[in-house]
């Protein structure tokens, strides 16, 4: 899985739409994450519409980046899942599924941290009217990248300890 060792954070991005067959893969990918207790607590928003981009651009100080791009995921859990306490990693998994199936298909995307920031959660769903039966995760600006960097190697053998 190349994408893995490809991925980097995009957050400019080029003026042209995302096909929307390549938002179903992408969709996909996330929903294919594994979860506890399987019990997949995720709910994706797609935002298309400029002036709902520019809304979430001012949600939180890293957000800006949506204002340009062609689209955005606003990833949400459901509170009342089987194993609340698991919800967030489960998200994890969900959002990485998201950003390396982007990247397989020659988007460029970056996860914007929401939760768990009460302000931010409540800022996002004031903007998109989420339900309160949900909780807001993530905003995942996406689009093809207007510039592709080489990934940093994070690799480091000195956080590596063998139990034997």
């Amino acid at each position: 899985m190349n994408e893995i060792f490809h991925r980097t954070s995009i957050r400019k991005y080029q003026n042209k739409s995302v096909e929307d067959d390549k938002i179903e893969k992408i969709l996909q990918a996330a929903m294919a994450a594994p979860s506890a207790g399987n019990q997949q607590p995720w709910e994706f928003y797609v935002i298309k519409d400029k002036t709902t981009l520019d809304k979430l651009s001012k949600t939180s100080p890293y957000a800006s980046c949506c204002a340009s791009a062609p689209l955005a995921f606003v990833t949400c859990y459901r509170i009342n899942c089987t194993i609340p306490e698991y919800a967030q990693i489960d998200m994890s998994a969900s959002v990485e599924n998201l950003l390396l199936e982007a990247d397989a298909l020659g988007l460029g995307a970056v996860w914007l941290g929401i939760a768990p920031l009460k302000e931010r959660m409540e800022a996002v769903r004031t903007v998109l009217n989420v339900p309160e039966n949900l909780d807001v995760f993530a905003i995942i600006p996406c689009g093809y990248p207007e510039a592709v960097h080489a990934q940093q190697d994070r690799f480091d053998k000195k956080r590596i300890h063998y139990v034997l």
